[in-house]
């Protein structure tokens, strides 16, 4: 089964006088890549939020982020004496240093303190209820299942593109097939053309020595093995194609070896029918390999 690395799901939810707001979205990537961007105040659930999403996607570059508001009023704060002191005695450190080093730094403001981390506090922060975390976890598997089946959804869609493009490769590779017995014929005469000139000016040839050469040309512009690697590379893809689990990078490593073997077979070919196929598969190839960087 296929997943696609990319897809999008956002979800809203309230309780508690609160409102929120879900979405997540991820793209791809090399490995699995979680960023999530909560609230302070719902920070104590990042643990279960990444064993949720981890149990879920195996590959892909994920962002998780949760919005939380109020629904009637604004909230309230109270200052927090010991986040304030902690911050006034760094803010003095850093003028006493300063000052030593000839530095002149402006006066920090009653609102540059208060909006540093911790130094005020939600008087009544719903959101650290175990009701409210309840509530953000249920919405949030919610969101992460419905995140799952649009994956999927996209990866049904990029296997039916992969499967043509394959199918596509299979085709050219028989219309390769179907070249080859004229391939040796032209070859043969091509190269008793060319000896027969060399031993018209040559005395003495070893005939031996020009069996061996002769032998030599052909296994080197022999394409039979590059034909049926690509073959066993469409089998490798098939089957791919309907196994479980991630294949994304089993997939790439297999189009760079597709790519390996066309770049082979135009190189050998000798023949203008059979580099125009080369260059078809050359083609069909680099778009498998797009699409297969989409797959998990």
């Amino acid at each position: 089964m296929f997943n696609s690395m990319t897809a999008f799901s956002s979800l809203r939810g309230g309780g508690a006088g609160l409102t929120w707001a879900w979405d997540i979205r991820s793209v791809n990537g090399k490995g699995f890549d979680l960023r999530m961007r909560l609230p302070e105040s719902a920070m104590a659930l990042e643990v279960a939020l990444r064993a949720q999403v981890a149990a879920a996607v195996q590959r892909g570059t994920v962002t998780l982020n949760l919005k939380i508001s109020r629904e009637n009023s604004a909230p309230s704060y109270v200052l927090n004496p010991a986040a304030l002191a902690h911050a006034l005695a760094h803010i003095a450190q850093i003028d006493a240093a300063a000052k030593q080093a000839g530095i002149v730094l402006s006066s920090a403001s009653s609102v540059d303190i208060i909006s540093l981390r911790g130094v005020l506090e939600a008087a009544n922060p719903e959101e650290d209820t175990p009701d409210v975390s309840a509530a953000l976890l249920a919405d949030a598997a919610v969101l992460l299942c419905d995140f799952c089946k649009m994956r999927a959804d996209e990866g049904r869609l990029l296997a039916a593109i992969i499967n043509d493009q394959v199918d596509q490769i299979a085709t050219l590779l028989e219309a390769a097939r179907a070249l080859l017995p004229r391939r040796s014929s032209e070859m043969a005469e091509h190269l008793r053309t060319h000896l027969q000139q060399v031993l018209d000016g040559a005395q003495g040839a070893d005939p031996h020595r020009v069996a061996q050469e002769l032998a030599l040309i052909s296994v080197k512009s022999d394409i039979t093995e590059e034909l049926d690697r690509l073959s066993a590379h469409v089998t490798a893809a098939r089957a791919l194609l309907v196994s479980t689990g991630p294949v994304g990078r089993k997939f790439d490593f297999l189009t760079q070896e597709f790519n390996r073997e066309a770049n082979t077979l135009c190189s050998k070919s000798n023949m203008t029918e059979l580099t125009r196929i080369g260059l078809d598969l050359k083609v069909v190839i680099d778009q498998m390999r797009e699409q297969v960087q989409n797959v998990e």
